[in-house]
């Protein structure tokens, strides 16, 4: 694991890869022992929307996958979700940015659903959806131990949203560490023609 781009692997991007986010913590922030239950309380990180912008140019498909166990403790509805999501494309879309599908866990960690991270389910979901993706050509992008677990599993790259300290004790989950989106979509944009992160 290294900071940035001071790695021996290079990662060469195109239209052939997927880019998979994680929401809470990467997307938006992150609510300390809550749960975003309206439009109210969805805050975009600073830079997300260029992003996300960033990544549609560079990428085939971008997929996010959300564990959102507020839904199955009763703490909110679906529809509640449906609609933060909405207002949550809307602003992408103005920003010039696209996401091709939102996959949700809406399970309690205790059912240990196949879909809830670091299960795979998600992941096999978007690929019976969207047949090009390849995992071996895919980014999986989070700021959680489970995220990194589930691209692990499935054969991707992993990119961590955060502090060194919080992978500290799990340093062959994480390929690159970044300290936001912005970051790590800027690195990609401003790499030579083949879009090369090494």
């Amino acid at each position: 694991m290294s900071d940035n781009t001071r790695n021996s692997m290079s990662l060469i991007i195109d239209k052939t890869w997927t880019i998979f986010l994680d929401r809470d913590g990467v997307i938006n922030e992150r609510l300390p022992d809550d749960y975003v239950k309206d439009v109210q309380q969805f805050k975009f990180i600073k830079g997300t929307l260029e992003a996300i912008a960033i990544f549609t140019k560079l990428f085939g498909h971008i997929i996010v996958v959300s564990n959102q166990q507020g839904i199955g403790k009763g703490l909110m509805t679906f529809d509640d979700l449906e609609r933060v999501h909405a207002f949550m494309l809307s602003e992408v879309v103005k920003a010039e940015g696209k996401i091709d599908k939102i996959y949700v866990s809406m399970y309690l960690q205790s059912q240990k659903h196949f879909t809830r991270k670091p299960a795979v389910g998600m992941g096999i979901l978007a690929r019976k959806e969207f047949r090009q993706i390849s995992f071996r050509r895919s980014v999986m992008v989070g700021d959680s131990i489970s995220d990194m677990i589930f691209g692990k599993r499935l054969g991707m790259k992993t990119v961590f949203i955060g502090d060194r300290e919080q992978v500290r004790n799990r340093p062959e989950l994480v390929d690159f560490l970044y300290r936001d989106l912005i970051t790590f979509a800027r690195t990609l944009s401003s790499a030579d023609n083949t879009t090369k992160l090494s």
